[in-house]
């Protein structure tokens, strides 16, 4: 069941990524050109952050249950801090991502909440943009641990 679920969770990332280009493609045109935030902007929006949030679905499922790394690390949490490695995949990567998944929901948030549409794609672009640097940084700060990185 773990090669599964992270053979899903890494393959999924891939839809994220297209979809933050997308997504952040069509929030900087709007913005800049004052056009209007459609029901499809809308419709990327949430696909963009419900993706995030079924990643981190099987990221904590991963991280509390299946991988042997932070099993491994939560049983002696000290040594596990020693390993770059480790302490990669127990603690950065799962912070990271967590900021990364709120800082996009805070953005998806505040863009529902306002009327103007100018105002909601730039909302969306400047939060939506912070959450894929993190998320992007999450992703490859820890590439070298992952000899599987490499699809």
């Amino acid at each position: 069941m773990y090669n599964t679920v992270l053979i899903i969770h890494s393959w999924l990332r891939v839809i994220i990524l297209v979809l933050a280009v997308v997504v952040l493609f069509k929030s900087l045109m709007g913005w800049l050109n004052k056009g209007s935030y459609t029901k499809g902007d809308n419709a990327l929006s949430a696909s963009f952050v419900g993706f995030i949030h079924l990643q981190a679905l099987l990221g904590f499922t991963l991280y509390f249950f299946l991988s042997p790394i932070t099993t491994s690390a939560m049983k002696n949490f000290g040594a596990a801090m020693k390993n770059s490695a480790v302490r990669y995949w127990a603690v950065e990567h799962i912070l990271i991502m967590l900021i990364g998944l709120v800082v996009a929901q805070i953005g998806r948030s505040k863009a529902k909440k306002l009327t103007d549409s100018t105002a909601k794609h730039k909302t969306s672009f400047i939060f939506f943009t912070i959450a894929i640097v993190l998320i992007v940084g999450g992703i490859f700060a820890g590439a070298a641990s992952r000899p599987w990185f490499r699809m």
